[in-house]
């Protein structure tokens, strides 16, 4: 595997140059040790594509979404100003994330605070770079197989992101089979709004287990998803049905950059 290059905006600013697109990792991406690989999968993406791209490294705090969900709206406020005030420091344009919690806040609930910014998710991005031409996918690593997309709520009924992420999936030579609940209709992971910090209540079954139910039902190889709180949600429910090793879950980025032997 060739090294990844991942530079930092202070790096360019210093260099005298200026990203194209802002790389937004998001805690999950930075933190987490399963997200950290879809991470790399989108760095490898914008590797081999050429994106002049920068993140933000250590100047990169948290969006403020789990605050704001929960229902502290003061700290939210606080975490957004900080970062908008980062952004407008090195005059970011354009943003690109691979979690739909920071693609939805960025994009929605900045502006109110004086963040304007264009925000796309990366499974936006991967599809424009497919339709230009700068990157081209061989199904043969999944050629066969049979995934199916769980709908992140904050990328799908939040911004009625549909297509991007089924678009890459049809170019993986696979089959791609929907859930019954799916799209519009599509059921939460259980993570959304700031569920995944707090106990589970009351209740006969964890909303993780029906999405999975839900989803092994249609007897896929592959749950694919495009959200790091899904993608937690989604292998622990199939870890709750022991079929982890007939069911792979796995982002979409992630898919993509196994497919162009990345």
């Amino acid at each position: 595997m060739s090294e990844l290059i991942v530079p930092t905006m202070a790096e360019m600013m210093a260099a005298g140059e200026k990203p194209d697109v802002l790389f937004w990792v998001g805690c999950s991406g930075s933190f987490d040790d399963r997200a950290k690989k879809i991470t790399k999968a989108i760095v490898k993406i914008l590797n081999k594509c050429d994106v002049k791209f920068a993140v933000l490294g250590a100047e990169e705090t948290c969006s403020g979404d789990p605050a704001k969900r929960a229902g502290n709206e003061f700290l939210f406020q606080m975490q957004a100003m900080m970062n908008i005030q980062v952004l407008d420091g090195y005059e970011v344009k354009k943003i690109v994330t691979g979690c739909p919690h920071c693609f939805n806040t960025l994009k929605n609930e900045y502006p109110e605070l004086g963040g304007n910014y264009e925000v796309i998710h990366h499974t936006q991005l991967i599809q424009d770079l497919l339709k230009s031409g700068k990157m081209a996918v061989e199904g043969g690593a999944f050629k066969g197989k049979k995934i199916t997309f769980h709908d992140p709520c904050y990328l799908g009924r939040a911004n009625d992101v549909y297509e991007a992420p089924r678009e890459l999936l049809q170019k993986l030579d696979a089959e791609l089979v929907e859930m019954k609940r799916c799209k519009a209709k599509g059921l939460c992971c259980g993570a959304g709004g700031a569920q995944m910090f707090k106990e589970a209540e009351k209740g006969d079954k964890e909303i993780n287990v029906e999405r999975t139910e839900e989803a092994l039902t249609v007897k896929p190889n592959i749950i694919a998803t495009g959200c790091p709180f899904c993608n937690t949600m989604m292998t622990d429910g199939v870890k709750n049905f022991n079929k982890e090793d007939e069911v792979e879950v796995l982002d979409v980025a992630e898919l993509i950059a196994t497919a162009a032997d990345l």
